[in-house]
């Protein structure tokens, strides 16, 4: 297996993208990082970011695109849209951010929220792409003693959902990060590199408390391609955190 990609989550330097958005890529290119996941495109067009993308020498595999669970009607056209921008870009991965899980979810929500995921899967791959699933840590809550997200993976057949699996997350879940990958090899294209520090308040990758450094001993035989950096909070800026982050690779990885 290949080494994988470290990439940022454009999430974690919105303050910066919504004013300037290719500036900011560049400054990410500048950094480092060798690739980028978006949050947005911020009215730019595909063909104009992907010239860029090319021009910075930055890989592009996947976005955060949300499904339009408030309007069932809409969900699928909503989809097609951005299915068409990302082809256009060059993306291999379409990963849905979030879903809305219940306070107290029963197996009926969890089977109507796969059905959901398995008809976006379709869709996605029926245009040549991969779909993939971004979990928080409410995806842990247990329906008849197995969680939300192990449900999800068992119901949704593995050519159309596959897991983003976000690690810090996994951790603030009550789980560990590396038990999740090893279960689930081979499935995880992409992982999000997020850790945490006091309560729930995140902080750059390997100042907190999630081990994260078990998950990179095992990254390559399970199939991990990508190591996506995200971060929400920030003591000093969001820029200054995303190099911090990036050093924590540097010393445990390259």
């Amino acid at each position: 297996m290949a080494k994988p990609v470290i990439g940022l989550q454009l999430y974690t330097l919105r303050d910066l993208t919504q004013k300037d958005f290719l500036g900011t890529i560049r400054k990410v290119a500048d950094m480092g990082y060798k690739a980028v996941e978006f949050a947005g495109y911020f009215g730019t067009s595909a063909k104009e970011l992907k010239s860029l993308l090319a021009e910075v020498g930055l890989e592009a595999p996947s976005a955060h695109i949300g499904l339009n669970f408030n309007e069932p009607n809409k969900l699928e056209s909503d989809l097609a849209a951005q299915i068409e921008y990302a082809l256009e870009l060059g993306l291999s991965y379409i990963i849905t951010p979030s879903a809305p899980v219940p306070e107290k979810p029963t197996m009926d929500d969890v089977r109507k929220l796969a059905a959901i995921l398995e008809k976006a899967g379709k869709q996605v791959k029926s245009a040549g792409l991969t779909y993939g699933y971004h979990n928080h840590d409410f995806e842990f809550k247990l329906v008849e003693g197995k969680s939300v997200l192990d449900h999800l993976l068992e119901l949704v057949p593995a050519e159309l959902l596959v897991a983003e699996f976000d690690l810090g997350w996994i951790h603030m879940g009550g789980q560990t990060p590396v038990d999740y990958v090893n279960r689930y090899a081979g499935r995880i294209p992409l992982a999000h590199f997020k850790d945490f520090g006091e309560g729930t308040r995140d902080t750059e990758i390997g100042k907190g408390v999630v081990d994260l450094k078990s998950v990179l001993a095992v990254a390559e035989k399970s199939g991990i391609r990508y190591f996506i950096v995200e971060q929400e909070e920030f003591t000093s800026s969001s820029l200054e955190s995303a190099k911090i982050s990036l050093d924590f690779f540097r010393e445990n990885w390259f």
